[in-house]
């Protein structure tokens, strides 16, 4: 392909992404997958430009644009070698007009950024659109960070975290056969915080009540040995039979799981009520805190969206509380930089409930900021995904 036509294959895969992302369809890495099947002509080279156009442009506009050719318009009014490709050649985009419309850029519109919680300030807006670091978890139960280390030279440790590991966001990591034999898994450092904040013991009985494909619970899993007892539960059927074959590769024997109905929640988990010593609510949230990893999340956030999260994390966490035993510890997470998922979402809860007190040191290292009832992670200060975590201590 020519540069001409890669830029004009981005501008279709971008129509595609901002149409998908107003009306709450399938994601941008599905979308750009989708397109790349029906363009098999493309070679390796093409598709690595093309990605890399799509989501520089998704990158540098905050909200879903008009068109695809908006949104690269954004883009090339700051890169004249890209501005050149527009030549109206075969394959290749229009001439440009100075009048045509361009996407609004920036992190995110006035009105989303007011949502987001105080600690996160202008200074904090660059960090959060930079593409990640990949980010490794050593599996003691085969393996550990200095054997990560000496298979992935060129890394650096994750300050705080045991068996934290971080690479180039380009690297293979999972390509390598210690991958395959369960010695590692991918996971950004705030999620290896928050199953760390968790302090689950040996023996110990957690739930890990929204756990997905299972990666705080086989995080818990190789922190304790494998001795402690963990439920993973969620509703996602297709998420969660994903853990069963990551707990074997793992050598984690002692995970069940529990796909649990909508609406059903409370009566299907009956039995376990009052019971556990710790319970995590890694509750559904607006993915503010991932945009560096999916930054078409800002096109897909409205305001009735929010609401629908925030009136189904207040239902987990307080379905999270009444699992956890007199004394033990409930661990609300979001990864979310929006103040109304993470403290807003602790002080009602707080206040619903007279008894249940917030803990003040949990965090390994420096990490994380003070922040209402919990504490906040940012890429800013952190260098991880944004998150929010909360470990409450039920009343004896």
């Amino acid at each position: 392909m020519t540069p001409a036509a890669r830029v004009q294959t981005a501008i279709e895969i971008l129509d595609v992404i901002a149409a998908s992302a107003r009306d709450g369809g399938a994601p941008a890495d599905a979308i750009f997958a989708e397109a790349m099947r029906a363009r098999r002509y493309a070679g390796s080279k093409d598709r690595r430009a093309i990605r890399g156009l799509v989501y520089d442009a998704i990158r540098r506009v905050r909200s879903a644009p008009v068109s695809g050719r908006a949104a690269m318009l954004a883009l090339a009014d700051a890169d004249p070698e890209l501005a050149a490709l527009f030549d109206g050649a075969s394959y290749g985009p229009a001439v440009i007009t100075a009048d045509e419309p361009r996407a609004e850029t920036g992190l995110a519109s006035a009105a989303l950024i007011k949502l987001f919680d105080p600690l996160v300030g202008t200074a904090e807006h660059d960090a959060m659109l930079v593409r990640a670091p990949l980010d490794l978890r050593a599996n003691r139960l085969r393996s550990s960070r200095d054997e990560l280390a000496a298979i992935f030279p060129g890394g650096e440790a994750i300050e705080g975290l045991t068996d934290g590991w971080r690479l180039p966001g380009e690297t293979a990591a999972v390509q390598h056969p210690a991958y395959a034999e369960g010695q590692f898994e991918v996971q950004d450092a705030a999620s290896q915080y928050a199953a760390a904040a968790l302090g689950v013991e040996a023996e110990q009985q957690a739930i890990d009540l929204c756990a997905g494909a299972g990666g705080k619970t086989l995080a818990i899993a190789s922190a304790t040995g494998d001795d402690a007892a963990i439920l993973a539960c969620d509703t996602n059927r297709a998420r969660l039979q994903q853990l069963a074959p990551r707990a074997q590769r793992a050598g984690a024997t002692r995970i069940e799981t529990l796909l649990l109905n909508p609406g059903q929640e409370s009566a299907m988990l009956a039995g376990q009520m009052g019971q556990a010593d710790r319970v995590i609510v890694d509750a559904p949230c607006s993915g503010s805190g991932t945009w560096r990893r999916s930054p078409e999340l800002r096109w897909r956030l409205t305001p009735a969206r929010l609401d629908r999260h925030v009136a189904d994390q207040a239902k987990l966490i307080e379905l999270g509380a009444a699992l956890v035993a007199p004394g033990g510890k409930l661990l609300y997470a979001v990864c979310s930089i929006i103040a109304r998922e993470g403290r807003g979402q602790v002080d009602d809860f707080l206040t619903r409930n007279p008894g249940w007190t917030a803990d003040t040191d949990y965090l390994p290292g420096a990490a994380g900021r003070a922040a209402g009832g919990g504490f906040l992670l940012t890429p800013g200060h952190d260098g991880c995904d944004g998150f929010f975590l909360a470990r409450l201590t039920a009343p004896c």
